[in-house]
């Protein structure tokens, strides 16, 4: 499985947070009590949220909704994220990051894992947050859509 796209957690308590937020590892390794290295098979997507603050509060709020990719396939770096992944999804600033993870919420409601969302939606959602447009929710007739599409590709 050299395929594996990893990603490196991290809890410091009030400091620094990088977690997944959905998202189906297929392999944990436990570096120590608050680093461990979750793992993703080519082709699943995951929510990456990284956080950070200093005594004055938050510092970074950050999003990223990835697609984990084969070695032989063109990938973006992100820190803490090896080799890169397919970036579906960017935000930074609290602001935005709550956005996101409202769209998360939404999909969640309709019964559909976010990692299973069609990830023409998250670039969606990536391209409405860029220009300051109303983000539109997810739908199970996207979704519907969606599967339609896969089973036609396969």
């Amino acid at each position: 499985m050299t395929d594996l796209t990893h990603v490196e957690l991290l809890w410091l308590e009030k400091q620094i947070e990088r977690w997944i937020r959905f998202g189906r590892p297929v392999d944990e390794r436990i570096l120590d009590r608050r680093r461990r290295v979750l793992s993703f098979t080519p082709g699943s997507t995951f929510g990456f949220v990284r956080w950070a603050a200093n005594d004055h509060g938050t510092i970074a709020s950050r999003i990223d909704i990835l697609r984990a990719v084969r070695s032989s396939e063109a990938c973006a770096t992100i820190p803490y994220v090896r080799p890169g992944a397919d970036i579906l999804l960017r935000a930074s600033g609290w602001a935005k990051v709550k956005h996101v993870l409202q769209m998360i919420d939404i999909v969640e409601a309709l019964g559909v894992d976010p990692a299973d969302a069609a990830p023409d939606y998250w670039r969606h959602v990536h391209s409405r947050l860029a220009v300051g447009e109303a983000l539109r929710p997810y739908t199970m007739a996207r979704h519907k859509a969606w599967l339609l599409r896969q089973r036609l590709e396969s």
